[in-house]
């Protein structure tokens, strides 16, 4: 009797993994849609509708974007953890939803129980910029203007909580100056507001950044990496400035919902690092202001964690909080 049941035992379990890689197989057999956590034209959207092309035309099936901007990224995550587990919902998730983690309790998910790492995509240094108006022309002047001039600063950022909003507070606390935060909805007015010296400084990625710069509108001090990085050589780092070990990087992944069957899993990543290894991705993803990662889900779910760690005492001690 128990030999039985044991061979019937067996049997289920092999018809379930043979019933799971047959979908793998047959996967995708219609639309997926990718919900992405930014308004369209963004740096972080053309990633994804680059990608969401180069899927469909390696799968053979409509990749469409469902942009659901807002609340830094919940909106987004809380959508996409409500979806089926079926892999035809995935979800870019930005370096905002690590902070998330600890900035905002209530979110109504938790991205390691909710969801799976597909893969890393995509990082970008942030650039540490100040308008024209302001007469520094380096990190330090920078630090020692603000002493000079305390309630003088305020900062742009693009929205609570937002990677620009959590660098510079995690920058005002190693430098110790103070300046107030200026929260806007994206980047286009924040640059707009630091270019008419309503603010006077700001983190960025560099894409919205770029014309201000050239135009010479905005002046670029430093960058966020440990080491400079690749797209701007010439641009040194915030820790070559005088503040070594500070480093903090934008970068977006996929993810699906918990419980979305591993070979599935398997095939997004394998694809996804394919298409990041074709010689045009990495022009393309220049252009947009990334350099490439890529890797394993496994590689991923270290980065997340370890982005979340990172972020959580510096919350604290800021003592931020986003409701």
């Amino acid at each position: 009797m128990k030999a039985g049941k044991f061979a019937l035992s067996l049997a289920v379990g092999a018809l379930a993994w043979m019933s799971t890689n047959a979908l793998a197989e047959d996967y995708p057999s219609r639309t997926v849609t990718i919900v992405v956590p930014f308004s369209p034209g963004g740096p972080g959207d053309l990633t994804a509708r680059y990608l969401a092309q180069k899927l469909q035309a390696a799968l053979g099936q409509p990749f469409v974007i469902e942009n659901r901007a807002g609340a830094n990224g919940v909106l987004a995550a809380v959508a996409a953890a409500r979806a089926k587990p079926d892999g035809y919902t995935l979800m870019q998730i930005s370096s905002s939803h690590t902070a998330n983690e600890s900035l905002i309790p209530n979110r109504g998910y938790e991205l390691m129980r909710d969801f799976e790492p597909v893969a890393s995509l995509n990082y970008t240094e942030l650039v540490m910029e100040v308008t024209n108006k302001l007469p520094v022309k380096t990190v330090p002047e920078l630090i020692q203007y603000a002493k000079a001039n305390p309630g003088k600063l305020n900062y742009a950022s693009v929205g609570n909580g937002s990677s620009s909003h959590l660098n510079m507070e995690l920058f005002k606390s190693v430098a110790g100056f103070d300046a107030v935060h200026i929260p806007f909805n994206g980047s286009p007015p924040a640059v707009k507001a630091t270019v008419q010296n309503e603010t006077q400084m700001m983190f960025a990625v560099m894409q919205p950044l770029q014309a201000q710069i050239k135009a010479g509108a905005l002046r670029a001090l430093a960058v966020t990496t440990g080491k400079r990085f690749p797209l701007l050589p010439d641009l040194p780092t915030i820790a070559e400035s005088g503040y070594p070990g500070f480093e903090a990087l934008a970068w977006n992944g996929v993810l699906v919902a918990a419980n979305t069957p591993q070979p599935i899993i398997a095939r997004l990543n394998a694809e996804m690092n394919a298409i990041l290894k074709e010689p045009d991705v990495a022009q393309k993803m220049h252009g947009f202001g990334f350099d490439l990662i890529g890797g394993t889900p496994g590689d991923f779910g270290a980065l997340i964690q370890g982005e979340a760690r990172k972020w959580e005492p510096v919350i604290k001690k800021v003592g931020l909080k986003v409701d």
